[in-house]
């Protein structure tokens, strides 16, 4: 009985006995067949198409040329990962907010704009309600020219238009403190988002705006900076000043005429007090209208909104006039 080895072709006679391995190389052995069995299956005919190998033979597929590299076997990875706290590694983005931390903290820190709107329009009142007293306290002291108040009415003309302009006074240290509040928080956040601190300190800002005298220099500038810094007009603020201007001289002039009547009394000085005080208290609630626009021009647009428009304009450009045709003079020939 033969074998023949499917690795090496060796032919092995197994006599009686069927064998399973090739004992040269351990490749597996074909099933017996006769001494005269083939040793190798038969190849592919001329024409193209394989012939069919015997009984006990089978095709095998063997790459050419060397054999491949052994695989390599993996290393073991070990136990699971376990961690009794949330672990913190991992990749960290850094953002850059600094600018936006300013200008969110100057925001917080900000009186909102309805508080400046409620304040402003309280001292307007005030000045308002003052000025109309003193007008009744005028009319009352032509009247007492020719005839004697009564002196209850002559006690409430006098006091109570002094009660409006103290009044009025604590309004307007509310409403100038809040305004300059606003004012900071505002210069902040304009030159974060310009990417650059405000040049000028809170203190600094403080001290311009709430000092006498100093505040009338020292106010307008800030707030003409601050509209430079967001590209916006000065116009207002120039009217602003210059109405705040004439309103600081006729205050000065109402607050030492004031003085006067009181060691210098006389009908004539306390009538002409009185009409310096109604003139101030007009010009300070003209002063307050025209602080009122001023601040509603900035809030009508935010600090990371340019306040220029640009517009697309197209790029042709309109076609020239066709030339109008000559027209002759009547009773005129054509020149030859």
């Amino acid at each position: 009985m033969i074998q023949v080895c499917a690795q090496c072709g060796t032919r092995w006679n197994v006599r009686d006995r069927q064998r399973v391995w090739c004992p040269r190389c351990r490749g597996t052995l074909l099933a017996p067949g006769a001494p005269g069995a083939p040793s190798a299956p038969s190849r592919p005919s001329a024409g193209g198409q394989s012939g069919r190998p015997p009984a006990g033979y089978r095709w095998i597929a063997v790459r050419p040329g060397a054999p491949p590299p052994p695989r390599r076997r993996r290393a073991p990875l070990g136990p699971t990962p376990r961690y009794t706290v949330i672990p913190r590694w991992g990749l960290y983005e850094q953002f850059d907010n600094g600018a936006q931390d300013g200008q969110a903290g100057a925001q917080r820190n900000a009186p909102s704009a309805a508080t400046v709107r409620t304040t402003v329009l309280i001292a307007m009142a005030g000045l308002g309600a003052a000025a109309l007293l003193h007008v009744i306290r005028y009319a009352l002291l032509l009247i007492n020219r020719t005839t004697l108040l009564n002196p209850v009415v002559a006690a409430i003309a006098t006091w109570l238009p002094v009660a409006a302009s103290v009044f009025a006074v604590f309004a307007l240290v509310a409403a100038a403190l809040v305004l300059t509040n606003w004012l900071i928080a505002r210069r902040a956040a304009a030159y974060a988002h310009l990417g650059s601190p405000d040049p000028r300190s809170p203190r600094e800002l403080l001290a311009g705006c709430l000092i006498p005298l100093v505040n009338l220099v020292m106010a307008p500038l800030f707030v003409i900076e601050l509209a430079r810094a967001e590209q916006r007009s000065g116009l207002r603020i120039m009217s602003w000043w210059m109405v705040w201007f004439v309103s600081y001289l006729l205050s000065i002039a109402s607050i030492v005429t004031t003085i006067l009547t009181i060691f210098y009394a006389g009908a004539q000085r306390i009538a002409d007090n009185t009409v310096i005080t109604i003139i101030a208290y007009l010009l300070g609630l003209a002063t307050l209208l025209l602080v009122m626009k001023v601040f509603e021009g900035f809030e009508r647009s935010p600090v990371h909104l340019p306040a220029t428009r640009w517009v697309i304009v197209s790029a042709e450009q309109p076609p020239a006039p066709e030339p109008v045709a000559a027209v002759e003079a009547e009773d005129r020939n054509p020149a030859a």
